[in-house]
């Protein structure tokens, strides 16, 4: 078998294979290799093409089960809040753009990657083995129940009072997003955008945003808006097919495609109760559209209270993992795939993926 492609190899051809699908911003791109170079844990935020190409080689055995429709890129810092069609406060993972048919323990393996890097930039607080352990019992737990979604209104607490401290100042947010400057986007876009706000006629501002890591380089734009006594915004993302259509050769590489599988996500709910859709989440050509507030976006782990509880954050990540992925497979075939795992199985799976991405990293810092 032929030795894989170095950290920077891949970077090139995974760039310039998006290339040929969508447009890159040039400038965007270099703020993420910037951010690539700034620690291990966002440098696996912003290398799934790379994770894509390893994982199955570096886990073995672990990466062998049933495959589901897989978020792909699931990490710590994947989970955001919105509101469902009664107006509720729903948590979940926020970003599905590297969903892929995928066997299971993709996102568990990765979602437990991720808590050790953030463990070791001082994000979290919890013992690697016990953060895995939490991961997987918050996955079992769900899978026991059918998967339920995470609505604030009635349960969850501790963890309302966590997105609460995201919440607390929406004049800070605005303020941020009045800071961009405009943009002209392009002409589907600009209709996009506009048939996404509450009413006709409101006139909006656009601006290109820069926000996640992952995602920096496609094209990201926003309308502005006032409407009555308020502000809204509405965001348009490119999309693009999964960097896994790139490694398995795939032939799902077309956009539309690529818009099915996150349509299956984000907009249904193939579990009864498993999922809340967010109402505002559509597809609109080459653009996925969503609602932007301060109550609908991604909470990142370093803007949450330092008196975050960690271990019931893991548990229930673990669990939001089980919700997605009930909406393509039998709860009762992923459980027992689970009982013929070894006991440590994720704790040392994640353990080889974290040496891995960080030997990929340090090269990076070398030479990217």
């Amino acid at each position: 078998m032929a030795e894989p492609p170095d950290i920077v190899t891949a970077t090139r051809r995974y760039e310039g294979w998006v290339s040929t699908r969508v447009p890159l911003i040039k400038k965007d791109l270099s703020a993420k290799h910037a951010a690539m170079r700034a620690g291990v844990f966002p440098f696996l935020r912003a290398t799934f093409y790379r994770w894509a190409e390893r994982w199955r080689d570096v886990v073995g055995e672990a990466a062998r089960g049933p495959r589901v429709v897989a978020v792909g890129d699931l990490h710590v810092d994947n989970f955001g809040t919105w509101r469902d069609v009664e107006g509720r406060l729903i948590w979940g993972v926020n970003d599905f753009d590297e969903t892929w048919r995928l066997p299971y323990s993709n996102d568990l393996i990765r979602l437990a990657t991720s808590a050790m890097l953030a463990v070791d930039s001082r994000e979290l607080e919890v013992a690697p083995k016990r953060g895995a352990a939490l991961i997987l019992g918050g996955y079992r737990a769900a899978l026991a129940h059918g998967g339920r979604a995470f609505v604030f209104a009635e349960r969850h607490n501790a963890m309302r009072r966590m997105a609460a401290h995201r919440l607390h100042d929406p004049q800070a947010y605005w303020q941020k997003l009045d800071a961009l400057p405009s943009v002209r986007p392009p002409a589907d876009v600009v209709a996009a955008l506009e048939r996404a706000l509450p009413e006709r006629g409101l006139a909006p501002r656009f601006v290109h945003r820069l926000a996640g890591v992952g995602s920096l380089g496609r094209q990201r734009f926003l309308a502005l808006a006032e409407w009555r006594g308020g502000r809204v915004a509405r965001e348009a993302k490119a999309l693009q097919p999964s960097a896994c259509a790139l490694i398995d050769r795939a032939s799902e590489t077309k956009i539309a495609q690529a818009g099915a599988l996150r349509r299956r996500v984000w907009m249904t709910s193939h579990s009864p109760g498993a999922r809340c859709p967010d109402p505002y989440v559509s597809f609109d050509g080459l653009w996925l559209i969503r609602r932007l507030a301060p109550d609908c976006s991604r909470i990142p782990l370093n803007l949450l209270p330092k008196q975050r509880d960690a271990e019931r954050l893991l548990h229930a990540m673990g669990w939001e993992a089980a919700n997605v992925h009930v909406g393509s497979a039998r709860a009762a075939v992923l459980e027992a795939d689970l009982r013929r795992r070894p006991k440590r199985w994720l704790y040392e799976a994640a353990m080889q993926m974290a040496e891995d991405v960080e030997r990929d990293w340090r090269e990076w810092v070398r030479r990217g």
